[in-house]
């Protein structure tokens, strides 16, 4: 009997000792009290355990389960959800239970980039106006604290803030007016991820896979190189490193897009920041595995003096034309802004604009609003003895000469003709055109070329007077037509 009692002490120990060394549950800071869930989307939910621990995920009147493999992953799929503002609790049971609250289910982007994205909207014009204003409990928040990392992190220090005139001011101004304008249209919760960084260039927000997406090109190959080898860099804008920190952390959280304001710190560039760009949408992509996500960005604005030059090219004039082009990314759009730009300051403070025309994308190729997307994009040109004939995508109600001042709504402009159109011949020598809308086209020409076979529009840095916009508002983005 003695031995029987004995036995069955030793046991209640060893039990004792087991439970008290088995791991809790863990998941990513993704998942929070007032987190917005990806509508109708299989969404993810996963975590850490024990191995062979099984984990039970319950959520909207859904139970899921998985038990977690050899390393202690697990992960389950949510069945795709309807949108819904009535706040509900997510639990996540095993060894021990975590419960959020509050959880809504919506439309959820990224939002990343450099200074111009982490702005808030305690800096942006009519400040304290908008901060008052912002009581939009179904608006969510989140921000990712600035972490380079040479290994891939699977958790960062952060937490969802509800939408309130308290909360506001530290929100992304461009995310928060572009979530703010989709939540009045489609009156669904919406949560913006906040992951961005000031004086960042591309490269470390972009994914090894994504560098191997363009290797042929000669940036990418001692980028791989050395990655591949764990030679990542001494510092935060080493190639990589803020994907690692600030971005796997979000995987595979369920998403709409993303949204993307960065390039003053790649200014100088052309063509490889087309590359990199095509680098930075596909290695995302390929890490979501969530197909071709819509991705969204911010072409740069106006910006130093301006030259008024017809010939152009300088400052920011060569990385704006290859952001408009690398829009031949499927399921990708730009925002343009080179009205709204302030000349000796890099940060613009109308970022009501920047974010609604961000919005103005997604209503139209996402969300399937009868809207034209953007401002008109160069699409060919005709060249017809001494005139070349522009045509543009959308072109929306029609074209116009326009006028942009501070918030207020772009208008028609009758007192003046287009201006920042220049015309070259064969001879490659740039002189201001005679430019004039006829029906959906711009014909331009000039006395001085007789023979013309080129066009640019707003080609410079700071091209001031720049006009030419669809009447819907949106301005068109600066063009050329050659490739010299």
């Amino acid at each position: 009997m003695k031995l029987l009692k004995l036995t069955v002490a030793v046991l209640a120990i060893q039990a004792l000792i087991l439970s008290s060394v088995q791991a809790d549950i863990t998941v990513s800071h993704i998942f929070g009290d007032h987190m917005v869930l990806q509508r109708d989307l299989a969404v993810p939910v996963w975590g850490k355990a024990d191995a062979g621990e099984t984990v039970k995920v319950t959520f909207g009147g859904q139970t899921k389960e998985a038990t977690a493999d050899k390393a202690g992953d697990w992960m389950v799929r949510l069945d795709a959800m309807k949108a819904n503002a009535v706040p509900q609790t997510l639990s996540i049971a095993g060894a021990n239970k975590l419960d959020f609250k509050d959880v809504l289910i919506g439309e959820v982007w990224i939002c990343s980039g450099q200074s111009n994205m982490a702005w808030t909207v305690g800096g942006v014009t009519q400040s304290k106006e908008e901060v008052a204003a912002a009581n939009y409990p179904n608006i969510r928040h989140i921000t990712v604290p600035r972490k380079p990392a040479d290994t891939p992190q699977s958790d960062f220090d952060g937490s969802w803030s509800v939408c309130s005139p308290k909360t506001a001011g530290g929100f992304t101004a461009v995310g928060y007016f572009f979530g703010r304008k989709l939540h009045k249209e489609l009156n669904v919760p919406i949560g913006l991820i906040n992951s961005s960084w000031g004086g960042t260039r591309i490269e470390p927000w972009t994914s090894l896979g994504g560098f191997k997406q363009v290797a042929k090109q000669d940036f990418a190959k001692p980028i791989i190189a050395s990655v591949s080898k764990g030679e990542m860099g001494p510092n935060h804008q080493s190639p990589t490193r803020l994907y690692r920190g600030m971005i796997t952390p979000l995987k595979p959280y369920g998403i709409r897009g993303a949204i993307w304001y960065q390039g003053e710190s790649n200014g100088s560039e052309g063509i490889t920041y087309y590359h990199k760009k095509h680098a930075l949408v596909g290695g995302w992509r390929e890490a979501w595995n969530q197909g071709d996500f819509p991705f969204y960005w911010v072409q740069l604005a106006n910006f130093r003096d301006d030259k008024n030059e017809p010939a152009g090219g300088d400052g920011y004039a060569k990385i704006r034309d290859f952001q408009r082009k690398a829009q031949d990314i499927k399921n990708t759009g730009m925002a343009v802004i080179i009205d709204i730009g302030e000349t000796k300051d890099i940060h613009p403070k109308n970022k009501q604009d920047v974010g609604a025309r961000l919005a103005q994308l997604a209503l139209a190729n996402d969300y399937g609003k009868d809207v034209v997307p953007s401002g008109p994009l160069y699409k060919k040109l005709t060249i017809k003895g001494k005139k070349i004939t522009i045509q543009f995508d959308n072109v929306g109600a029609g074209l116009i000469v326009g006028k942009k001042e501070g918030l207020t709504p772009v208008t028609e402009d009758s007192s003046t003709g287009l201006k920042r159109f220049a015309i070259a011949g064969k001879d490659k020598v740039w002189v201001w055109a005679d430019a004039k809308i006829t029906g959906d086209t711009v014909v331009v020409s000039s006395a001085e070329v007789a023979k013309p076979v080129a066009v640019r529009y707003g080609y410079s840095g700071n091209p001031l007077g720049a006009n030419l916009y669809n009447k819907d508002g949106f301005p068109a983005s600066p063009f050329r037509t050659d490739d010299w």
